[in-house]
């Protein structure tokens, strides 16, 4: 259970990775595969891009653009905050590394599970069905912070030393690739409770948003309509107050706590009881985002006040610390997002009845009328508005919607010291150029 426990350091150095898998044994037994998947999701949780901790991508993302004021000692996020990244950024090193070990991980379950010669059929494809969905989830990530990067798909690290970049499209082709695959492996009901193992519904919510990303709007409808028509698995929560526990209905996929008990690496980043923040705050521009009558501000905002200043934290966990029995896990992915990517999918068709229909659902589940917007360009602004005051603070999700909108630069130049359209892209770690030349040249502006 604990082979794959210690990742290795790089996935470019030269020595046997410490996660070299030293025997099979770990792939024939159903406990111990199963172990092997799940202790990946539990680096995703706790390590890396798609942590809740301040250093992950939810938080630091959320300072680079509009969502987050930063309050805390210099380093680490305050980076992301002034503008002021470069190649030798811990933070970047290691959402590189975490994310190729993670990818490493996952590869190794694809291969050791397919080599058992004992494990069911019906758990070989569970498992291998996981292990792509999460090779390709990690690349989505990387190709959107950091342009052309590895597709490693081998725990060769022979091969692995001296990988070369992709070009993005390349790497988008082999990201689709791979859920597409991942939807034939994977059962349609979920494995145990709590939906903290992928379905294929889940793959097909990833595949949504990659091709939607990726500019093939018909698929991306067609995904996204395959999850919302799943009315007996996934509703949205009408209670905002509850939409985030851990046994919501719109749940997707969700990583669950270490123990009983623990809530959510979330909670414990954003929530504070007094001011000043010891972290960050959410931004006076979003707090002042929201229209009047958004039950989302009542809900999902907490104010906080020393007598003269007010900040927001988020509030869309509530727990900030450890209860009697878990009340919630952390989100990946939830039904809100199929409808605003299905929305703006049927939008860029011309489809537009169909993409304010879909944009309504969210706007009147938040106490607000249908869209006044009616041409095509005003929907577009519409639906992207609506994903700032959904998905704030989740993910990443603004500094995606604003790069694949174009508007990173009109938005982010106003705020952010020397920003300049290069930095739409991560730079490369130094760190990694060093070892392996074929990840040169840097990215542009650093």
């Amino acid at each position: 259970m604990l082979i794959l426990a210690t990742g290795c350091d790089s996935f470019v150095e030269v020595d046997l990775p410490s996660s070299q898998l030293s025997s099979a044994t770990v792939f024939e037994e159903p406990a111990t595969a199963n172990a092997a998947m799940t202790d990946v999701y539990a680096k995703m949780r706790d390590t890396g891009l798609l942590t809740g901790y301040s250093f992950g991508m939810h938080a630091a993302l959320g300072a680079y653009t509009d969502e987050l004021d930063y309050y805390g000692a210099t380093g680490g996020t305050s980076f992301f905050y002034t503008n002021t990244l470069l190649p030798n950024n811990g933070d970047l090193s290691f959402w590189w590394s975490s994310s190729y070990n993670q990818i490493y991980a996952a590869n190794a379950v694809y291969e050791g599970v397919g080599a058992s010669t004992k494990l069911s059929q019906n758990v070989k494809d569970q498992l291998m069905g996981e292990a792509l969905f999460v090779r390709a989830m990690l690349h989505f990530y990387l190709v959107n912070l950091y342009g052309d990067v590895p597709y490693v798909t081998t725990t060769d690290y022979e091969q692995n030393q001296m990988v070369h970049k992709l070009t993005s499209a390349t790497v988008y082709t082999r990201i689709i690739a791979d859920l597409e695959i991942a939807q034939t492996l994977l059962p349609t009901n979920y494995i145990g409770t709590n939906r903290v193992r992928p379905n294929r519904f889940v793959a097909t919510a990833l595949l949504a948003r990659v091709y939607l990303y990726h500019g093939d709007f018909d698929a991306a409808a067609n995904a996204a309509s395959a999850v919302l028509n799943e009315t007996g698995t996934y509703t949205l929560d009408a209670n905002l107050d509850t939409a985030f526990l851990k046994d919501s209905p719109s749940t997707l996929w969700q990583f669950s706590p270490s123990f009983d008990g623990q809530n959510t690496n979330e909670g414990s980043t954003y929530i504070f009881p007094a001011g000043p923040p010891p972290f960050a705050a959410l931004s006076n521009d979003l707090v002042n985002a929201f229209e009047a009558g958004d039950l989302r501000k009542s809900h999902w905002l907490q104010p906080v006040t020393d007598g003269s200043t007010t900040w927001y934290h988020t509030y869309k966990y509530k727990e900030p610390t450890a209860t009697g029995t878990t009340m919630e896990y952390s989100i990946v992915l939830r039904l809100s997002e199929q409808y605003l990517i299905r929305a703006e999918a049927r939008a860029k068709q011309g489809f537009l009845t169909g993409a304010t229909a879909d944009l309504d659902v969210i706007r009147n589940l938040a106490g607000l009328p249908n869209t006044m917007a009616v041409s095509q360009q005003d929907i577009l602004a519409a639906i992207l508005q609506e994903r700032r005051v959904e998905f704030f603070t989740e993910g990443g999700h603004r500094f995606f919607d604003l790069k694949r909108a174009q508007l990173l630069d009109s938005v982010l130049s106003p705020i952010k010291p020397g920003w300049n359209s290069t930095d739409a892209l991560l730079p490369l770690p130094e760190s990694e150029l060093l070892l392996n030349p074929n990840l040169l040249p840097q990215n542009p502006g650093y």
